[in-house]
Order: structure tokens, then sequence, then C-alpha cells
């Protein structure tokens, strides 16, 4: 019987591990700097990504069932808040997903991981819009 999505590590083995998460993170973060709806959150991120990609990969990893990489170098994990500073409205997210979509669709991963994935993307994606939204006071 094959192992469930969000099921243990089955997600994070799904995605090829730490070598798997790796090529996933640096593929995402070239095509943020390719895609032309994606230059306005290229500019929210430092010149530098080496810090964002390192971020992401440790978040990942964990996120997926892996081991907790983020929380040991970086302390607690706080996606919306660390991000609420940031002026993340639809097309912001939408901008975001569509990077992850590109780069999930280029890596070796079973057709369903690649929805499941972006299924369980989206919810990060989102609550990080809705905190933008609250931190301006506005309606979301």
């Amino acid at each position: 019987m094959a192992a469930i999505y969000g099921d243990g590590d089955a997600s994070f083995q799904a995605a090829g591990g730490q070598v798997g998460i790796r090529k996933l993170v640096d593929r995402f973060y070239d095509v943020m700097g390719e895609l032309p709806q994606a230059q306005v959150i290229r500019t929210m991120h430092p010149g530098d990504l080496t810090v964002s990609r390192d971020k992401l990969f440790r978040f990942l990893c964990g996120w997926l069932g892996g081991e907790k990489l983020f929380a040991q170098k970086y302390g607690p994990i706080m996606i919306p808040k660390a991000h609420a500073h940031l002026d993340i409205k639809d097309a912001e997210r939408d901008a975001w997903l569509a990077c992850m979509q590109i780069a999930v669709d280029e890596q070796n991963y079973a057709s369903s991981f690649k929805v499941y994935l972006m299924e369980q993307l989206f919810v990060p994606a989102e609550r990080c819009r809705t905190a933008s939204q609250k931190q301006r006071g506005l309606s979301v």
C-alpha cells in the first residue's frame, strides 16, 4: 500500500528528501527571477537570495515531514507574521504560487504529489496574504 501524503515523512520522501527539496527551492527562486508577473514579489526579497533560499528549504523540509531544520537555525516558524510587513494581495499570492507551480511541474514528482503539494502550499500563501492585509487594517 502506498504512503499517504501528509502522513509521517511520506511527503518529504515524495519530494525527494533534502536533495529534492533543495532542487525545488532553487528552481522556484530562479523562476521568480524569470517570470514577468513575479517581478513584484522578487522585489520584496533581498538582491542576494542565499538566506531566502535557505529559509524556504529548511521550512519545506520540516513542513513536509522531514527534520525540523528551520527551527534549528532560525527559531520558531511564524510564516504569516514574518510576511505581514509586506503588501501581499491576491496578485502577489498568485504570483508566488505561479512560480511554485512551474518549479513543482518541472520536478520528477508523481502527478498526484504535484497536485497535493500545490493544494497544501496554497494554505501558507493565503495565510501570508491575510496577515498582510490585516496588518494594513484591510478586510480580508
